[in-house]
């Protein structure tokens, strides 16, 4: 039997598609790139161009967008104390508060949150225009931790930490935490600190859902060795490059 001629696979295209291009430039996000694209407003090399999905170098390629060029914007790095009640989006259908309300007045190029915090959630969110920093951030093999203090309705024992601490099947999904430790209880109720090294959607809140212990609130105080600190609720500040490099370790 004769044995098929070896193909050469294709390298990868080079370069990002448009849109995705005029997000890393810092102009906007990739659903309002998509709409900018559609509409005709963005030329590549002074011809107008449709297709998002079209493979540009945004170091070398000349984009324009109503005839103003796009280059890259200064890098930003911005911690934020997200209030309760704000979505992390940009653009939200349903017209709700979003976490960019915090950066009213402030002179910013466009910025993403790295990750997400829900709206019932608040706490120390950060938010950038360097793609792939925020990603290295976000790559499960870093495995920077998120600490959180979270408020359950219920006042649990060394037996109920324990069933905690050894996570629960949801949805079948397996979900555990780097730790969980009481730091105080009154009442009816306790605050626990819990840490993550993973970002699973509404993490904490399944869990502890699964043994149907109620979270009254969640906050994130801790990213890596980055503290929240007394960061006014609904303030953002830039980060130094010397808390920059604290979450590189």
């Amino acid at each position: 039997m004769t044995r098929p001629p070896n193909i050469a696979r294709r390298p990868p295209p080079a370069g990002v598609s448009l849109c995705r291009a005029l997000s890393k430039l810092g102009l906007c996000s990739r659903k309002q790139a998509e709409a900018l694209v559609a509409e005709g407003r963005v030329r590549v090399g002074g011809k107008v161009v449709r297709n998002g999905s079209l493979r540009v170098n945004p170091g070398r390629d000349r984009i324009t967008v109503d005839g103003e060029r796009i280059v890259a914007e200064r890098k930003v790095y911005l911690m934020v104390n997200k209030p309760r009640g704000l979505v992390t989006t940009r653009d939200d259908p349903q017209d709700r508060d979003t976490v960019y309300d915090c950066l009213v007045g402030l002179d910013l190029p466009f910025v993403s949150p790295v990750g997400r915090l829900d709206k019932a959630s608040e706490g120390l969110l950060l938010m950038t225009n360097d793609t792939h920093w925020g990603n290295g951030l976000l790559d499960p093999a870093s495995h920077v931790a998120k600490t959180y203090h979270v408020q359950i309705g219920t006042q649990p024992d060394e037996a109920m930490l324990a069933r905690f601490r050894e996570g629960a099947v949801v949805d079948g999904e397996l979900l555990t935490a780097r730790s969980i430790e009481m730091l105080r209880s009154g009442g009816r109720t306790a605050w626990l600190e819990i840490v993550l090294d993973e970002g699973r959607n509404r993490q904490i809140r399944r869990l502890l859902g699964a043994f149907d212990v109620e979270v009254l609130r969640l906050v994130r105080v801790a990213i890596g060795h980055l503290q929240l600190g007394d960061l006014a609720k609904g303030e953002a500040r830039h980060l130094t490059p010397e808390e920059r490099a604290m979450l590189a370790n």
